[in-house]
């Protein structure tokens, strides 16, 4: 009996009987739901591919033979194939990827866990070996849930136009991204997975009327001719052929020796070809299996028994928001929400299950969600539009031109912000204050806590002439934070809430420093408060609530202080830090303003405590660094005050 121990590469593979093959996927399971239970990542998506990624390194030739998977987070099985077997460190520091990473092997080619850029890749790569004259196939594996992406029809446009190119796409077909899979394709794809039954029924009788001899021919005609009308009425491989791609399937993907069949007559083929695998979600693990919400996408630390957490964890962000835009939807009838795919893990499902006609899934599609919100808006609704920070990169200009150009309001609601850790650089959420800074009218808020998070929702959905943002980090929610006092915000708001206002939350001393916490980095600017405070420095926190565009207050208050501390978990190029600097500088207010954030680099997955601490984001380093940039300025020891006693 084969080990999965001795399996060091794809060439492994290659002399084992149908028997070894069978034996080894169910090793492969064991394996993924005993090592994936111990670190948590993403359990359901592998279950489903065991078979799929077997045949695939059966039949091609890896790495000479490209393999893209979309998205990346189906990996894992790749992975053990290609050597890698220690998974005890899975997605922490040190260990491996819950992605591909080009650093762990040759066999990986596309690291970035963004949906539907597969098919572009492919065609790249495809092209290039084309012109060089290189002998090689591409195959690109993507789930049906990708396939709602626009780009992923962009690339088959052009796939289709190189009709000699050994480009052969897997089109994993659970029905699911996270959620099921929604819209035309969907609808599509449910057609051709019923044709592959009527493709059965024909074969069978077939073989049932041949072995009666020849009386039954006519019946076998007729039975053809019933599956020839219904196969016209609902031409299922049409979208695709039709392009000019070849349509192979649909094929059982927990049939090994069908999946050979099928990818060896792909790889024969000599052009772009679509090979449609129908695939379950955590196939072989009963909880999984059982698990209506996602068949355990992603998964935390679990008993593998029985798949139940073993670690309680707080309240999270997620379901703070999810009970707040609930309470709102109650209150006001013009607010929707929409996602792209990602119903729970973003929290709208709460208001879909109770208001089911006004939240829309648009799938994988970020562009079309922005964009498809200015026109709800434009038509008389708000918008809440949630999904992770990472996620709005790719709805940028729809952000820019369709949202704030036409002043719509719309309320993206950006979860994940800031560090996340573990699923490395692809999805920490670092980039979306520099990006929306620059859009004019826009107005970002950044929670403290749960209390904020719901006022800040509040006001952003109240707002009509304009887009707003809301961003919150991943995890717990900390205790409420009260405010000791509030500057600034709209003329007549109740309390100066709203833009504009500004909240402190501690003052001792003299005015040295002001530091400006933005979000969820406030309990660390608390802290480097203590810190100087200790050490005799005058320090005041303040509290934006609304971050951009800059209060109005803080410019007020920075003017006061011999030095501006701005701490946000985003970039220092170009975020909240930066924005501040312009505005004094524009206001002719000359106090020095440094900026802790996150440095213009991708960072490798590690635990996000991990992170912080490994670019200086922690009280300990920033108190050090600014006790060292305001101590020198001193014009005698009076700026250097130890407390009384």
């Amino acid at each position: 009996m084969v080990q999965l121990a001795s399996i060091g590469g794809p060439e492994d593979l290659q002399p084992l009987r149908p028997e070894d093959l069978d034996d080894l996927a169910t090793q492969i399971r064991t394996f993924l739901v005993e090592q994936v239970s111990r670190t948590g990542g993403h359990l359901g998506p592998n279950l489903g591919v065991v078979e799929l990624t077997l045949a695939l390194h059966r039949v091609f030739a890896s790495p000479t033979d490209r393999i893209v998977f979309d998205t990346g987070h189906q990996a894992y099985v790749h992975k053990l194939l290609t050597g890698r077997h220690d998974f005890s460190g899975l997605r922490q520091e040190g260990g491996l990827s819950g992605y591909p990473s080009r650093a762990e092997s040759p066999h990986d080619i596309v690291e970035n866990s963004h949906a539907s850029t597969a098919l572009s890749w492919a065609d790249g790569i495809a092209k290039a070996h084309q012109l060089r004259g290189e002998d090689r196939h591409v195959v690109a594996v993507i789930g049906d849930g990708a396939l709602t992406g626009g780009m992923a029809w962009e690339a088959l446009n052009n796939i289709a136009a190189g009709p000699d190119r050994r480009l052969v796409i897997v089109v994993n077909d659970n029905g699911r991204s996270y959620a099921p899979t929604i819209g035309g394709l969907a609808h599509h794809l449910s057609t051709l997975r019923t044709t592959r039954g009527y493709e059965r029924f024909l074969d069978w009788g077939k073989g049932v009327l041949q072995r009666r001899g020849a009386p039954g021919r006519l019946a076998y005609e007729a039975l053809h001719g019933v599956k020839k009308g219904l196969k016209d009425v609902v031409a299922p491989q049409g979208m695709f052929e039709d392009l000019g791609i070849k349509y192979l399937g649909p094929v059982d993907g927990h049939d090994i020796a069908e999946l050979e069949h099928v990818l060896r007559r792909a790889r024969e083929y000599g052009g772009p070809v679509i090979v449609h695998v129908l695939t379950r979600k955590g196939h072989g693990y009963a909880p999984a299996e059982n698990d209506s919400a996602d068949h355990f996408h992603a998964v935390g630390v679990v008993d593998p028994e029985t798949g139940q957490p073993l670690a309680a964890s707080g309240t999270g962000w997620t379901s703070v928001f999810s009970d707040a835009v609930v309470e709102l939807a109650d209150e006001h009838p013009e607010l929707v929400g929409i996602t792209a795919a990602m119903m729970i893990p973003v929290g709208l499902h709460r208001f879909a299950a109770k208001h089911p006609e006004r939240v829309f899934d648009v799938g994988i599609a970020e562009q079309h969600a922005a964009t498809s919100a200015a026109g709800m808006a434009f038509a008389g609704l708000h918008p809440v539009v949630a999904v992770y920070a990472t996620f709005l990169n790719r709805a940028f200009d729809q952000v820019l031109m369709d949202c704030a150009l036409h002043r719509a309001g719309v309320t993206f609601v950006l979860d994940r912000a800031g560090v996340t850790g573990d699923d490395g650089a692809s999805h920490n959420g670092m980039w979306d204050m520099s990006m929306l800074a620059m859009v004019p009218g826009l107005r970002l808020a950044a929670p403290r806590d749960g209390a904020t998070l719901c006022a800040e929702l509040a006001e952003a959905v109240a707002i009509t002439d304009g887009p707003t943002v809301l961003r919150f980090p991943k995890g717990a929610v900390p205790a409420d934070i009260p405010a000791i006092d509030t500057l600034g915000g709209a003329a007549g708001s109740s309390g100066g809430s709203g833009p504009g206002a500004v909240d402190v939350l501690y003052r001792e001393g003299p005015s040295d420093v002001l530091l400006v916490a933005v979000g969820a980095m406030v309990g660390t600017a608390l802290d480097v408060a203590a810190r100087l405070t200790a050490r005799g420095i005058g320090a005041q926190v303040i509290d934006p609530r609304w971050v951009l565009p800059v209060p109005d207050a803080v410019l007020d208050l920075a003017a006061g202080h011999r030095l501006v501390v701005v701490i946000e978990d985003n970039l220092v190029r170009g975020g909240v830090g930066s924005v501040v600097r312009e505005h004094l500088a524009g206001r002719r207010i000359d106090v020095p303003v440094r900026t802790f954030g996150i440095p213009s680099t991708f960072l490798d997955h590690a635990g996000r405590a991990s992170v912080l601490d490994q670019i200086g984001l922690t009280a300990v380093t920033i108190s050090d660094e600014v006790i060292q940039d305001i101590t020198p300025r001193a014009a005698d020891v009076s700026a250097f005050r130890p407390r009384a006693g």
